[in-house]
């Protein structure tokens, strides 16, 4: 299978507030893809969308290799909103519940109480359930019937630590076991601990889409300064493991590959005839290539 869901030019407005501007991304199978991006950028609307609450105002959408729509939801589980269990009932019962409006699962209760670790729980009240234990068992009803793609929207929305570490921890188990995961999130703590791929978004524009090790690349900086800056910007060019140059206040950022050291860069420098004023190495860390991305 070439991709489990495939975006081609979405876009969607609500009145003047354009939500979603021409996104097209596609996520892999075995993939826990992560939409992430500041509240108001559009994750949200774009689940929607693909989930088919709400329709699009231009572009398409196919899912798991342009399977028919009607077929394809029925291997797709969503949890966009919690779903309103009864908390007088219990779980086994809230699930046959959701099992009867779905139309499908009904003999699934059980495997899926395993899969989200309350089956033990299985006829305790909703009521006395924690937070996390009411999120795993909104994800059990998410994952009736088997399906082969798990949505979810900010699944961890709310949560205490602890509760937030079981529904990673679930993520992951669930991931391992073959099943492709699609996560809407405003947490880079969230997208990096559990995802493998990031569709970053900011205002309904799509920023960069693609592997998170890539997307968010953890990339140091050299800070280099000399008296000719245009001799400087030239010959570091030349240098290999060089990455993304920059140039502000009389100063080159230079984004680093291959291990580049100052020291190696400033005896480079210093055998083209070139004297650094000022040279220092700048560690950059994901929190602030995110900012650099969506402020």
């Amino acid at each position: 299978m070439q991709s489990i869901l495939s975006l081609q030019g979405i876009s969607k407005a609500y009145g003047p507030i354009q939500a979603l501007k021409n996104v097209s991304f596609d996520v892999p199978p075995g993939s826990v893809f992560g939409i992430l991006g500041p509240n108001g950028s559009g994750k949200t609307t774009l689940l929607g969308t693909v989930l088919d609450v709400l329709k699009a105002d231009s572009g398409t959408y196919s899912w798991l290799d342009h399977t028919p729509a009607e077929k394809a939801r029925q291997q797709i589980g969503s949890l966009l909103e919690t779903p309103n269990f009864y908390h007088y009932m219990s779980a086994f019962d809230n699930l046959e519940i959701s099992a009867s409006i779905k139309q499908r699962g009904m003999d699934d209760r059980l495997r899926v109480l395993q899969l989200v670790n309350l089956l033990e729980r299985k006829d305790s009240k909703f009521q006395t359930f924690s937070l996390g234990m009411k999120q795993r068992l909104a994800i059990a009803s998410a994952l009736l019937g088997q399906p082969k793609v798990l949505v979810l929207d900010e699944p961890t929305n709310g949560l205490d630590p602890a509760g937030i570490a079981e529904i990673r921890e679930l993520i992951r188990q669930l991931n391992a076991d073959g099943m492709t995961i699609i996560m809407a999130s405003h947490l880079l703590d969230e997208v990096e601990k559990v995802c493998t791929h990031v569709a970053i978004l900011k205002r309904g524009d799509l920023l960069l889409s693609g592997p998170v090790d890539e997307v968010l690349r953890n990339e140091d900086q050299i800070e280099v300064r000399a008296a000719d800056m245009n001799l400087l910007l030239q010959t570091v060019k030349e240098l290999p493991g060089i990455g993304h140059i920059t140039q502000s206040n009389s100063m080159l950022q230079i984004g680093i590959t291959d291990g580049l050291t100052t020291t190696r860069l400033n005896e480079y420098l210093f055998s083209k005839g070139i004297i650094a004023s000022h040279l220092s190495l700048k560690k950059k860390s994901l929190e602030s290539r995110f900012m650099e991305l969506t402020s």
